[in-house]
Formats: C-alpha cells, sequence, structure tokens
C-alpha cells in the first residue's frame, strides 16, 4: 500500500474518507457507467446536496433508512450522502422480494426506504407500498437536493453501528449484520494492501453494490485514488462493450464470474478477450485451482482470490506476488490486524497444516447481529467470530479452506471434505461446474452425490465414469460419490453467484 492509501485508511470514518480523497484528487474520476463519470470531488459535493435533501425529508444521525438500488452512480450517492449523515443503512439485494424485503424492513425498523420504481420488470414501489414501509421515495436516477448549509457536522466516530446488511437466508430467515464505518474501512484496506492497484487502473463493479462488497470496493476507489467502472446489469457477453469502453484493468467478483470471463475467451482463443485486463480479482465462493490455471493460461492475466462474508467483508486476499501454488490453492493471507485461529472440537488451537474450524478476530469482524441471541452465539469466549468454515494455515500463514462444517459428509463415520472431490472434478473435461453434497442414508449416515453441469458439446457423463476419473486421480475409495445428477444449472444466488446446496439437499433427499 502507497503511502498516500496507508495514511488514508487511518480516516475515522466513510465521510472523512471521501472528504480527503476529494481534497487530494478532486478532478479524479471515480466512478464510470456507460457514458457517465462522476470525479472524486463531485462526489463530496452532490453527496453532500443529497444529504441536505435527505434533511429536509426528515433524516438525521441514528435515522435508519433502508434502500434496494440497482449498481448505480445514484445509489452510491445516496449512500455516501446517508454516510455524511451519520444515518444507520440497511442495504437490500434489488432482487430481494417481498419476503426477504419485509423482513429486512421490519427488523431493521426502518424509518425511510429508498426504491427504484419499476426495475427489470418489477416494480419496487408497488412492493413498498404492500408491505407497509415507511417513508418510501425512488431514488433511480432522481435524488433528494438541498442546500449543504443546513446540514450538522459530519460524524467523527467510526465506531458505531451505522450499517446493517443482511446474510441471504437459506433454510431460514436472513441475519442483520451490524457494521460500522471503521469495520468497513478495515475490510476494503485489507483489498487494497494485497492487490498492489495503483492510481492508473480501472476497476468493475459487475456486483450488485447493496451487497457487502460495494463498500469494500469503493473503500479500495478513495484509498488509492482510480475509477471502477458500474454495471447495472451483468451479463456476458453484453457487458464486454462496458470493458473495453473503459479499458478496465481489473475484473472478477467470485469464481462463477472467472468462469464467464473464460467462456468467452474461449470463444475467441489467443485475443484477449478484454485487451487491457490485467487482473481478475474476487472471492465469496470456493475456487477450484484448475480455474486459476485456466484463467492464467488461457486468458493470460493473474488471478488473485480471497475470503470473505457478509460479517467480515474482507478477511484474506491474495497478492499477484505470490507464488504459483498459494494462489491456486490457497486463500491468500490475512492483513496485519486480522487474527486467525483454526480450533478442533473442542477449541483448542491447532498447529499449521492442521484442519479445524475458523475463527477470527480483528476491526473488519462485525459487531455482531441485530438478534442480541445470534451475537452471543456467534462469537467464542476470547471474541473471535465462529465461522462454520473449515481449513487451516500453512507456515506461509496462507489460509487453506477445504469446506464448511456442514460441508462435512460422514460416511460411515469417516469425514469427507466435499471442496476435495469438486476441485477434482474441475479438471474434468466434461464438466463445467460441480457441487457435492451429503445425502441422508440408512446404512452410510450419508452418502456422496455430485452434481455437475456439463459445458455444450461434451459426452455424457456416468457414475462409473466419473468414480473412474476420481480413482484415477488418487481419491480415496471411500470418498468416491455413490450418485451422480447431471442439471442444465446449478441453483445460484443473485449477488456473487454462489450455488445453494441446501436446494440440492431439498432437491436430491426426497
Amino acid at each position: 500500500m502507497n503511502d498516500t492509501a496507508h495514511t488514508l485508511s487511518f480516516a475515522r470514518t466513510l465521510w472523512e474518507l471521501v472528504a480527503r480523497r476529494a481534497d487530494l484528487t478532486p478532478d479524479r474520476p471515480v466512478l464510470l457507467q456507460d457514458d457517465r463519470s462522476l470525479s472524486f470531488g463531485a462526489l463530496r459535493d452532490r453527496a453532500e446536496r443529497v444529504a441536505a435533501g435527505l434533511y429536509d425529508m426528515g433524516v438525521r444521525p441514528g435515522t435508519v433508512v433502508a434502500w434496494q438500488l440497482p449498481t448505480r452512480i445514484e445509489t452510491a450517492l445516496l449512500s455516501f450522502a446517508l454516510a455524511r449523515l451519520g444515518a444507520v443503512q440497511s442495504p437490500v439485494i434489488p432482487f430481494y422480494r417481498d419476503r426477504e424485503v419485509g423482513f429486512a424492513l421490519r427488523e431493521s425498523k426502518a424509518e425511510y426506504f429508498a426504491v427504484p420504481g419499476e426495475w427489470r420488470g418489477f416494480d419496487h414501489t408497488a412492493m413498498a407500498r404492500r408491505l407497509g414501509a415507511r417513508g418510501v421515495f425512488e431514488a433511480y436516477d432522481t435524488l433528494p437536493d438541498g442546500d449543504p448549509a443546513v446540514l450538522p457536522a459530519p460524524p467523527a466516530d467510526g465506531t458505531s453501528v451505522r450499517w446493517i446488511y443482511w446474510t441471504s437466508g437459506t433454510t431460514s430467515d436472513p441475519k442483520g449484520v451490524l457494521h460500522t464505518d471503521r469495520s468497513l474501512i478495515a475490510g476494503g484496506s485489507c483489498l487494497a494492501h494485497a492487490l498492489h492497484l495503483t492510481a492508473d487502473d480501472v476497476g468493475s463493479m459487475a456486483f450488485p453494490y447493496a451487497h457487502i462488497a460495494g463498500p469494500d470496493y469503493t473503500v479500495m476507489l478513495l484509498l488509492y485514488g482510480f475509477p471502477a467502472v458500474m454495471f447495472e446489469h451483468f451479463a456476458l457477453p453484453a457487458a464486454l462493450e462496458g470493458y473495453r469502453k473503459h479499458a478496465v484493468t481489473v475484473a472478477g467478483g467470485s469464481t462463477a464470474f472467472y468462469s464467464m470471463f473464460l467462456a468467452e475467451q474461449r470463444k475467441q482463443p489467443g485475443e484477449p478477450v478484454i485487451a487491457t485486463l490485467r487482473l481478475l480479482a474476487g472471492g465469496g465462493a470456493p475456487k477450484p485451482p484448475e480455474v486459476y490455471h485456466c484463467v492464467v493460461r488461457e486468458m493470460g492475466v493473474q488471478l488473485t482470490h480471497g475470503y470473505g462474508m457478509t460479517e467480515v467483508p474482507m478477511i484474506t486476499m491474495g497478492s499477484p506476488d505470490d507464488t504459483v501454488e498459494n494462489l491456486a490453492t490457497t486463500e491468500g493471507r490475512p492483513p496485519e490486524g486480522m487474527s486467525i485461529r483454526i480450533v478442533d472440537a473442542d477449541g483448542a488451537s491447532q498447529p499449521y497444516g492442521v484442519d479445524g474450524e475458523v475463527r477470527l478476530r480483528g476491526e473488519a469482524v462485525c459487531q455482531g447481529y441485530l438478534d442480541p441471541a445470534q451475537t452471543a452465539e456467534a462469537f467464542d469466549v476470547d471474541g473471535f467470530l465462529i465461522t462454520g468454515d473449515v481449513g487451516h494455515l500453512t507456515e506461509s500463514g496462507h489460509l487453506v479452506l477445504t469446506g464448511r462444517l456442514k460441508d462435512i459428509i460422514i460416511r460411515k463415520g469417516e469425514n469427507i471434505s466435499a471442496k476435495e472431490i469438486e476441485d477434482l472434478l474441475h479438471r474434468h473435461p466434461d464438466v463445467g461446474d460441480a457441487a457435492v453434497i451429503g445425502l441422508p442414508d440408512a446404512e452410510r449416515g450419508e452418502r456422496v452425490c455430485a452434481v455437475v453441469e456439463q459445458p455444450p458439446g461434451s459426452d455424457e457423463l456416468t457414475l462409473s465414469a466419473i468414480t473412474s476419473y476420481l480413482r484415477a486421480e488418487g481419491l480415496s475409495v471411500h470418498k468416491l460419490p455413490e450418485q451422480l445428477e447431471v442439471v442444465d444449472a446449478l441453483p445460484r444466488n443473485d449477488t456473487l453467484r454462489k450455488v445453494l446446496k441446501y436446494r440440492l439437499r431439498e432437491r436430491y433427499s426426497q
């Protein structure tokens, strides 16, 4: 991290970070979208006017404001205006509907709710009215406006809870995750520190800005003073025009995004799909080593992958100067200030190379959940967040994730890592993507089921062919799948396109 970025990373609040960056490079662009550009100076000045408009509406420091908006310049302006006021923000993913949105509004006790009106064929305003939301206003291309002279002083405390993010509820309701300005700045600083970016780079946001990755990425822009292209709707190949037009150098999002870029590259082997691209980076989902090797070999760019979650937006991140082995097989290293503990079932710390549950402590860790009972269950006696992820640390300090506790399949008393089998399946030429799950079995306790997508033109897969391949790859016999399901598409969420294994378990447990 350069000296300027290092100094800025100590800003107490997000608004302080915005103001200091605007003073340094007021005319440099920060957000690009289609034919529009917003500079750092304009971000500060326009956000203050929006803050004044919100103040005129009755929004005050501490007021809870929910917003369900797409990835647009206006969304960033509204969010930073709320940060200027010291309001409490509750971002909601724009693809969520009545059940999830209603839950978020009720639990957060939101006093205002910003929506895009009708967006992509769905009427968000009508849904808000249907849910009985308070203070509903549309903020797609027109934002509140006012005279900044009415504003109170900006917030000076960066450790108060001012953000409520929502976990993507699977079999139960989402959890409201409590963050501070400082925890979000710490997360973004980790990302910025690892990637070694410069003011000459051009980033990209192909994910929902309402995801925890929104501020994570924006903090990086503010620290380093470079812009990012915003994609309101991401789909390839249509989005390639935006990447090329703005000469994007850094792209990504998650493993699913890497695979989509690879698919486009394979349509034109030897010709870079984005001529200026030099780095793919992301996190949020496991990365099979084979995906790393394919990206580097076929796209001619570097790939760095990290580990984060709604509760801790950035935990570890691969760095471009890591070894090939570490970039392919680990999630990178934690930054200074992030403590990782690997523990066994009794909570005892494990040595290097030995798997256990991953636990975390550091400034980027959330303050807990809206529900105090959930907070009490989430931290151990030493204040470490209990993640439910399984992995180990290497002697170089890199983290290797091997699955989740619920992804450990227990077959006849033997623990089996779903990720180990998935990584091997990704090497098979007739497998596009794979998810391995454990299914209830009266005789074995659980049986191993592989669910796979196949690329176009592939030979039809059979269970015997898959097990023969895995045995040839050295997989132990007791870990071989006993069931194979071939699907057109694995179920994914709408944010980072993570595979929803609970849906597969529900479907094939019947």
